[in-house]
């Protein structure tokens, strides 16, 4: 679901980024108060498990999914808190790993860090009721919840696909950008998400909150927890911790799904499905270049053991920028409020 750079024209990423831009200023005021306090290791844990999450690609044939952990962390923090997360998440992904378009942040920080985590917030927030966080009725609205939400996404960026070939051709009408129509675009994007990624991210977010609420439960506000456990904040935290070096160690299966997420072809590959490369790809696609692309280290490739020691290195190396950028922040933000 990361859109790279050439796939959309400026007519479509500029807006986006225009529209993010107001969404990300009230975003952080609406946190200023979480960045204050004593809960910016819980963002900073937050936006790593997306970030770390998403390298988990699940193979689909030809194709892959993967999970995005924004509802997740919408139960857990609220949706603009999640909206942060994931945003910071996307950009640290697509400036040093080359996962996701510089041009295109816009629109995929709208798709997962807005259209997912709030739609699904509320929808889990409606069926669950005021019902304990464990009960049948609360987990099956984070299903639902982060089901729907992801789909959502997946929606929103099958359209962004759709209408660039309806939008914007070239004078022989050869399309410019993205070129497969909304007629293909909806279908095949929303046939792996309902039926692969939607489950899998269902699944995904019932875990990790049942994770939570077993081992930091203190974590969640008290009216929506039924528990007796009383143990500190930097224990929760440390759960938590404890929970995501799990996860880094285990980033190397997404190393399995061999097959190129449907829309983020390489060149090489857009060449052997059309026979051509697009005026407005050729212009774009190689805007930026990361500083670690496709989380490979020079030396660390050959064998899947090398890989999965680069790819490792590389989900520690994103979770330590993250903590920088999220504690950065809160500093100056602290500073900006004490003059």
């Amino acid at each position: 679901m990361h859109i790279p750079d050439g796939y959309l024209s400026l007519e479509t990423t500029l807006p986006a980024i225009g529209v993010m831009v107001p969404v990300w200023a009230a975003a952080l005021n609406k946190v200023k108060k979480v960045l204050s306090q004593r809960q910016i290791p819980l963002l900073s844990l937050c936006a790593a498990f997306s970030f770390v999450i998403m390298m988990f690609n699940v193979p689909l044939g030809e194709s892959s999914v993967h999970a995005v952990g924004a509802v997740f962390i919408a139960i857990l923090m609220g949706p603009w808190s999640a909206c942060i997360a994931v945003s910071i998440a996307l950009i640290i992904q697509a400036l040093v790993f080359g996962d996701g378009g510089i041009l295109a942040i816009g629109m995929n920080c709208f798709n997962m860090a807005v259209i997912m985590p709030f739609s699904g917030y509320y929808l889990y927030r409606l069926i669950a009721g005021k019902a304990d966080l464990l009960s049948k009725r609360s987990l099956a609205g984070i299903f639902a919840g982060s089901y729907v939400g992801l789909n959502l996404a997946a929606l929103s960026t099958a359209v962004a696909y759709g209408i660039q070939p309806l939008l914007f051709k070239a004078a022989d009408g050869t399309p410019l950008y993205g070129y497969y129509p909304l007629s293909v675009s909806v279908p095949t994007m929303m046939f792996e998400h309902v039926l692969f990624a939607g489950p899998i991210e269902g699944v995904i977010t019932v875990a990790a909150i049942s994770y939570v609420a077993k081992f930091a439960p203190n974590l969640f506000s008290r009216a929506s927890v039924n528990v007796s456990d009383e143990r500190s904040l930097w224990a929760g935290y440390k759960s938590l911790l404890a929970g995501l070096v799990i996860l880094i160690v285990l980033t190397p299966i997404g190393l399995l799904a061999e097959g190129t997420a449907w829309g983020e072809w390489s060149a090489e590959e857009i060449m052997e499905k059309i026979g051509f490369l697009p005026e407005g790809f050729q212009r774009f696609a190689e805007i930026w270049t990361a500083l670690i692309p496709d989380y490979s280290f020079p030396g660390l490739d050959g064998s899947f053991y090398l890989s999965s020691l680069a790819y490792i290195a590389s989900a520690i190396t994103g979770v330590l920028l993250i903590a920088v950028v999220i504690f950065t922040t809160a500093r100056l933000i602290a500073k900006g409020e004490s003059r």
